[in-house]
């Protein structure tokens, strides 16, 4: 069987993926710019209110997460990220034209509801177009939308706040979601067998080749019996740690640099986009190895651990040594980004197609959760103490917790999946 089937597939779904997340990511990433601008200031709201307020978002995208990810899975990716893309958009720019602090509650949560599927969503969609070997950096180039998002949103960002202010930063960045829901609806299609552009026989191959997968995985009746293995439970632990470290990061990233600098947001801006621009090198790179080594564990835990390490040296330094600061800060953030690739590629590979979606969506509302935890006790802890250093401190021990859940996943043996698959697609 070929080692590449199909390669026209790279070209035509991968854009389309990164650009969905990209827009996700946009609309949920910039409050932390519009935080650092003075929204809290203009509408009345103390330091600890803010840190929940920007947290927010991350508890109905918890909640939502399952339902969303079944729907994807019984029916169609296509309609259900059409939908979402709308909603979010509009809620997005909504939040440029608040006038009090209910609305903003009511907005973040929202926009949390309505971009819950996507993720899942879009892990499905991949595992409907790409095999095993190709998965992580399909799921790279998924996950890229957030960096890549977030390095240029920083810069744009910083110009539209200092232009014109917060609340044209929300509408402007929220207009592209809803103009690309047009395009999603035209140019996506769930499976394969459904578009023009590949030929019958690279169809049948690719079909042949993800049935091979399929039958290698121990069979799993439902939702219940995979919620309850050993390896979603670790796995739903873990992202939950990381997410601490990296929503932590993320959201109050320009805060931290704005109050330990004499900065303006331009500058500001620029700085927050470097962390990003080196994650997403880190982040190709790795899924690129993971993919030639047929491994995921070992691509994992070692850059959370660096991160872990940089977080503590940052707590180390202290908020008087600024730039040696926010150089281990360039590093924790490219260090936590790097393993997303392989580590999205592990479920699909340990469970079967009819539960590996479900799964997938538990882990990712517990990396919600935790995203939660992160955005709002960062926050508490940079307000209440007036310094980042505590912050530091829990980022870095919730990042090592990271590492000792990841190590102990226990992998389906690649050989013994290797000689199943071999079988199958010949038919022995």
């Amino acid at each position: 069987m070929p080692v590449t089937i199909a390669p026209r597939r790279w070209w035509m779904i991968m854009p389309i993926v990164f650009i969905t997340y990209s827009l996700a990511y946009l609309d949920r990433a910039n409050f932390g710019f519009a935080s650092a601008a003075g929204i809290n200031k203009d509408l009345g709201i103390s330091p600890s209110l803010a840190s929940l307020i920007g947290a927010l978002f991350f508890l109905g995208y918890f909640f939502f997460q399952i339902p969303g990810a079944i729907y994807a899975e019984r029916r169609s990716v296509r309609r259900l990220v059409f939908v979402s893309l709308v909603l979010w958009g509009g809620c997005a720019a909504l939040t440029g034209v608040v006038s009090n602090i209910a609305s903003l509650i009511a907005l973040r949560f929202l926009l949390g509801v309505v971009e819950a599927a996507v993720m899942p969503a879009m892990l499905i969609f991949i595992s409907n177009w790409f095999t095993k070997a190709e998965r992580s950096r399909a799921n790279t180039f998924l996950i890229l939308g957030n960096p890549v998002t977030v390095l240029w949103m920083s810069v744009v960002s910083g110009y539209l706040v200092h232009a014109f202010g917060w609340r044209e930063m929300f509408v402007v960045e929220g207009a592209p979601a809803i103009v690309w829901a047009v395009c999603w609806w035209f140019v996506a299609r769930d499976k394969p067998s459904e578009v023009a552009w590949l030929s019958a026989q690279d169809k049948r191959a690719l079909e042949q080749t993800l049935a091979a997968e399929q039958a290698a995985i121990k069979p799993v009746r439902n939702y219940a019996e995979a919620f309850r293995s050993p390896a979603v439970v670790k796995l739903c632990a873990q992202y939950f740690c990381w997410s601490i470290g990296v929503y932590g990061f993320v959201l109050w990233l320009p805060s931290i640099l704005k109050n330990g600098s004499a900065l303006g947001m331009v500058a500001t801006g620029w700085l927050s986009a470097l962390p990003y621009l080196m994650a997403t090198v880190a982040m190709l790179v790795t899924s690129w190895a993971s993919d030639k080594l047929d491994a995921r564990k070992a691509f994992v835990w070692p850059f959370l651990l660096v991160g872990a390490v940089a977080f503590a040296l940052s707590y180390a330094v202290g908020s008087t040594h600024f730039w040696w600061s926010y150089a281990l800060l360039v590093v924790a953030g490219a260090a936590m980004y790097a393993p997303y690739g392989p580590f999205f590629a592990i479920i699909p590979e340990l469970l079967p197609k009819n539960v590996a979606g479900g799964a997938m969506a538990l882990i990712n509302s517990m990396g919600a959760l935790g995203s939660f935890v992160g955005s709002y006790f960062v926050g508490y802890l940079n307000g209440s103490t007036g310094s980042p250093a505590a912050s530091y401190a829990f980022m870095s021990v919730a990042l090592v917790a990271a590492v000792l859940f990841t190590l102990a996943v226990k992998a389906q043996p690649a050989g013994e999946a290797m000689l199943t698959a071999r079988a199958t697609a010949h038919g022995k």
